[in-house]
């Protein structure tokens, strides 16, 4: 259901012209799918997809003091990354419940990019707020968007804009880059960009933040630039990537990859209400620093047996459903947050949470659907293994 209410991107009338079948997402009018889900899943596995992601937050946080912020916010090892080094973590509140998980990157000297996911990003903001003084905390959301460019042939597609060698960029970092392929008409203006790459001649191309990450597990990078360049990008990467497979995908599929990954989806498969051992991955903690929600996550490590997210394969057929039961006997001992029939492994996957004793990797389960119960098995995720960002 469209409201009048709802939130667009750059790129709206884009996807209207290509035809895409737009619906509600955490409030922004987006793309679910242009062709199939299944036909765009599959061209994101084999060759390339791009994807309008600019609804996704985007938060420059700078000062003097900033590293030590995003010590005390964040689980993982932020604050002592390098420059351009993009690091995934949760933000807890002081019960050890996961508030968002994000992706933070230092940019420069005692500056960060902060991106939360877009139903989180006032929440998130205003948490930072709450716990900093003397930064500069700035909310660009509505100033940046951010393209996808993901999938095996993903290299090609952005080295026919770029001059920049790409494989300078590491898997999971970031740079400043220049889209030289493209021309840009008037000087950038935003803090993310400002004058970092403006060297004072227009024409020169389109500058851009460009990191080597993305939800798809694939060969990736995602691409953050002015609202201003953003059909031009679009653009630019739907005519040189036409040779190299490329074509639009939706939140639909986007869905359905992540997923064969094993990628969380928040207010899905975290609501407010979980903590970070129980989600995972066990390495987006790192104990050596002393973060929110430290305290509490020790206090239930030290207790155990809690319920845990885990990846489950279907053995008979059924697709899991979100919301659908976890059986073992007659007892329900969980239940499904996220669940498909996987276009690769032409079998349902899902993630959802389990009673502790049922956890382990080979456990036998069965999920209600409908009205039958479906034999499963607990697994390791990523349930498909191919691609890497």
């Amino acid at each position: 259901m469209i409201r009048a209410t709802m939130k667009r991107t750059p790129l709206h009338k884009e996807h209207l012209s290509a035809g895409a079948i737009m619906r509600d997402f955490a409030g922004w009018e987006m793309p679910v799918q242009y062709t199939s889900i299944i036909e765009e899943h599959m061209a994101v596995r084999t060759a390339c997809g791009i994807f309008d992601v600019s609804h996704m937050g985007n938060i420059i946080i700078r000062g003097e003091d900033a590293a030590n912020v995003m010590d005390r916010l964040t689980t993982n090892d932020v604050a002592t990354a390098s420059t351009g080094k993009c690091v995934y973590s949760h933000i807890l509140d002081d019960e050890g419940h996961i508030l968002d998980d994000v992706i933070a990157t230092p940019i420069a000297d005692g500056e960060f990019l902060v991106v939360p996911n877009a139903a989180s990003t006032g929440k998130v903001m205003d948490w930072i707020r709450s716990h900093s003084s003397g930064q500069h905390l700035t909310n660009i959301s509505d100033e940046i968007a951010i393209i996808a460019v993901q999938g095996p042939t993903a290299a090609s597609v952005m080295a026919e804009l770029t001059t920049t060698d790409l494989d300078g960029i590491g898997s999971f970092h970031g740079a400043f880059v220049m889209l030289d392929a493209l021309k840009w008409t008037s000087p950038p203006s935003g803090p993310l960009l400002g004058d970092r790459l403006y060297s004072g001649n227009l024409g020169e191309g389109v500058p851009a933040f460009l990191s080597r990450t993305g939800y798809t597990g694939e060969v990736g990078f995602e691409i953050a630039c002015e609202n201003a360049a953003a059909v031009s990008v679009w653009r630019a990467l739907l005519s040189q990537g036409a040779g190299h497979g490329l074509q639009p995908v939706g939140l639909g599929a986007r869905d359905t990859l992540r997923l064969e990954k094993g990628f969380l989806l928040s207010g899905t498969d975290f609501d407010g209400t979980q903590t970070s051992l129980q989600t995972g991955p066990n390495w987006v903690v790192k104990y050596g620093h002393d973060f929110i929600g430290k305290k509490a996550l020790e206090r239930q490590r030290s207790a155990g047996g809690y319920a845990r997210l885990v990846g489950m394969s279907m053995l008979g057929r059924g697709i899991p459903r979100h919301g659908y039961d976890v059986v073992s006997g007659t007892d329900t001992v969980g239940r499904i947050t996220s669940g498909t029939m996987s276009p690769v492994l032409k079998k349902g996957i899902a993630l959802g949470y389990v009673s502790h004793n049922f956890s382990e990797v080979g456990t036998s389960v069965r999920v209600r659907v409908r009205s039958a119960l479906v034999d499963a098995e607990v697994v390791q995720t990523p349930f498909i293994r191919r691609g890497q960002n």
